[in-house]
């Protein structure tokens, strides 16, 4: 019998399970995220709680956490930008090596990509590293491609990293 995975919204109360991924996610593959381990491991613990306050209940922001068997395994971000363009955006994708090859990383991208889309998006974005090949091939997979974006990465700045965009239609379930 293989695992049933699930995705739902972060609760208000998980922000243990927001620190516990996402420390995670920067020990597997510190070269993907604007963020370094260390920096995140200096980051008071109650701060992760005030997070997954906010993203259980903001209206443009949210964390989606991925289950495999009721354990918490994976997560992303979806957020709409307060900018003038109020660009949706998909960001810090992370799932656990071993439940990878299960597809819980498509279901968290479509998840977030229909909550963005709710709230009123026709697209949605990704930052990705440029040396994360794998990263790159699994947008292209999910319908993401490059808008010719580039910039450095927040915590890498010798790396550079792509927007892709990704076009959602009315009524569209990914």
């Amino acid at each position: 019998m293989s695992p049933s995975l699930t995705v739902s919204r972060i609760a208000a109360h998980q922000g243990p399970v927001l620190r516990e991924l996402r420390t995670a996610a920067l020990r597997e593959a510190p070269y993907a995220f604007g963020e370094t381990l260390e920096d995140t491991l200096l980051v008071d613990p109650s701060s992760f709680g005030d997070t997954a306050a906010l993203h259980a209940s903001a209206p443009r922001l949210a964390t989606f956490l991925l289950y495999t068997e009721g354990h918490p395994c994976g997560l992303v971000h979806a957020y709409i930008e307060e900018a003038p363009s109020a660009r949706a955006f998909v960001s810090a994708l992370w799932v656990a090596p071993a439940v990878r090859h299960l597809r819980g990383g498509e279901l968290l991208v479509n998840v977030a990509s229909q909550w963005l889309a709710q709230q009123g998006a026709a697209e949605v974005h990704a930052w990705i590293s440029e040396v994360n090949r794998s990263a790159v091939r699994f947008y292209e997979h999910l319908g993401f491609g490059p808008t010719g974006d580039r910039r450095a990465m927040p915590s890498h700045e010798e790396e550079a990293e792509s927007l892709f965009v990704r076009h959602m239609h009315a009524g569209q379930h990914v």
